[in-house]
């Protein structure tokens, strides 16, 4: 899946970790990941958990998609920072999952905390 996932690596989005219904994801703020406040634009926070979202709901091996997301901004990041991200399963059925990730930065401050929900089709990825 991150072979085809090409946000993800412009983002600079590295894997550090995925197993069944868990992912952890790392990444670094760069200059151009920065608002007018001269912090992390919220996208950056929110597209790393969608990411650990996509990659943890996918890795039982049946194709899943968000229905329904939600982040919360704790603390602000700036450049240099590394963040990482990590997905943990709560609920999954046939139909419905859902995980909660929090992305921290290098000393271990919670910069953000992510809910999502995701359909699981039926269609396998092998």
């Amino acid at each position: 899946m991150l072979g085809n996932d090409a946000f993800s690596k412009w983002l600079g989005i590295e894997v550090l970790e995925i197993s069944e219904g868990s992912c952890e994801l790392q990444l670094t703020v760069r200059q151009e990941m920065t608002n007018g406040f001269d912090i992390a634009h919220g996208g950056i926070t929110y597209s790393l958990a969608d990411s650990a979202l996509a990659f943890a709901s996918n890795s039982h091996g049946r194709k899943s998609v968000s229905v329904e997301t939600s982040i919360s901004h704790t603390k602000p990041s700036i450049v240099g920072d590394i963040l990482t991200a990590k997905a943990v399963e709560k609920s999954i059925s046939n139909k419905i999952a859902i995980y909660e990730i929090t992305i921290a930065n290098q000393n271990n401050i919670i910069v953000a905390l992510f809910k999502g929900t995701v359909y699981r089709t039926s269609k396998e990825w092998f």
